[in-house]
C-alpha cells in the first residue's frame, strides 16, 4: 500500500464507530491483515459487531433497547394524536 499524500483522517464518533479515511490495511491481534479500499471505513468500538473489526451498527440495537421503545408507526403514516385532536 502506497504512503498517503496527506495525513489519514480518523474521526471518533460518540457512541458509534471509529471512522477512518481509506484505503486502509489493519493488523488484527492474531496477526492477520485485513484491507479495505473503501473511501471511509467504520471500525467497531463497542465490540458487539459480528464483522470485527468492521462496524455492523450493532451499537444502535443496544441504544434502542436502553431508551424509549421504537415508534411502531409505519413509514408514511402520521402517528395518532394522543390528545384526540
Amino acid at each position: 500500500m502506497a504512503a498517503p499524500s496527506r495525513p489519514t483522517r480518523v474521526t471518533l464518533t460518540e457512541g458509534g464507530p471509529v471512522l477512518v479515511e481509506g484505503p486502509v490495511e489493519l493488523e488484527l491481534p492474531d496477526g492477520t491483515r485485513v484491507t479495505s479500499e473503501r473511501p471511509v471505513v467504520a471500525l467497531c468500538a463497542c465490540r458487539r459487531t459480528k464483522r470485527y473489526p468492521f462496524c455492523d451498527t450493532s451499537h444502535r440495537r443496544k441504544e434502542r433497547r436502553a431508551g424509549a421503545p421504537k415508534d411502531q408507526t409505519p413509514k408514511g403514516q402520521a402517528a395518532e394524536d394522543p390528545t384526540g385532536d
